[in-house]
């Protein structure tokens, strides 16, 4: 394992603990941009947690987060890292064991290594050295060539005065492929896709990079393909974030471009 990884599996693992302990155990929620962004405790622990494991060994590197004062945006120059304390905390909240503690290691914005940690899934997911893993496990994205038969899920989240656009993406969804679902933790999204139990993984929103780095890169490294909303190779900066197995990507695409054409209309 490159040190990075190392380094970011570390951190996750702390990190999830953390949040493990305050799992299904009534923690205070408070809400932060609408009523379905929220924030909790254990958020904020565990964001203190993934931090502090990765200034033991890379001190002066700069540090993205969701949480707290970290900074917001990707240094396109140099060695950054990217966290995310628990990615779902919605379902988190709930009492919900789709969740993840997320940790990129970026050099000049690209991803170079990473991990998504799924304490309560006991699931583990490593992006290092070109490559993807599952418990150790070497991942592959599915082989599934005919629509029909694909399982696609829209991610993200659309806000409230957006929802026509949450609509139109998830009937092109349904209008093409076999089936959706949705489990409200994009890093866990992706990170399946990656691994081959969906097809596809697909918003025309631009993704924080604390929900979607760790993911895409998972993605790319099991053979699949990742593209912003017009086809072109997705950066944590992209509007839009298309993944797929790679077959029938152009379809894909088109089930993301339901949501544009819905927003252009209301324009």
């Amino acid at each position: 394992m490159s040190e990075r990884a190392d380094c970011a599996l570390r951190a996750a693992e702390a990190g999830g603990a953390v949040a493990l302990g305050s799992f299904r155990d009534g923690i205070a929620v408070e809400t932060k941009a609408d009523k379905t962004d929220v924030v909790t405790q254990a958020d904020r622990d565990a964001q203190e947690t993934v931090v502090t494991t990765i200034r033991e060994d890379y001190a002066e590197d700069a540090i993205v987060g969701e949480e707290d004062d970290e900074l917001r945006d990707v240094p396109n120059s140099g060695p950054a890292w990217i966290i995310d304390p628990i990615d779902g905390t919605n379902n988190f909240v709930r009492g919900m064991q789709m969740w993840t503690t997320s940790v990129a290691a970026t050099v000049d914005g690209e991803a170079v290594a990473g991990a998504s940690v799924c304490p309560a899934l006991e699931d583990t997911y490593l992006l290092d050295e070109g490559e993807a893993y599952r418990n150790g496990d070497v991942l592959s994205v599915s082989d599934e060539t005919d629509p029909e038969a694909f399982t696609i899920v829209p991610t993200i989240w659309w806000p409230q005065d957006r929802r026509g656009e949450y609509a139109a993406i998830c009937r092109g969804i349904v209008e093409r492929f076999g089936d959706m679902r949705r489990f409200g933790s994009a890093q866990l999204e992706l990170a399946l896709c990656a691994a081959g139990a969906v097809e596809g993984v697909v918003t025309n929103v631009e993704a924080n990079p604390w929900d979607s780095v760790v993911g895409a890169g998972l993605v790319e490294a099991a053979g699949g393909t990742v593209t912003d909303i017009d086809g072109n190779p997705w950066r944590h900066d992209s509007r839009g974030l298309v993944a797929s197995n790679g077959e029938a990507h152009d379809l894909v695409l088109a089930a993301a471009r339901e949501a544009e054409a819905k927003a252009d209309a209301e324009r």
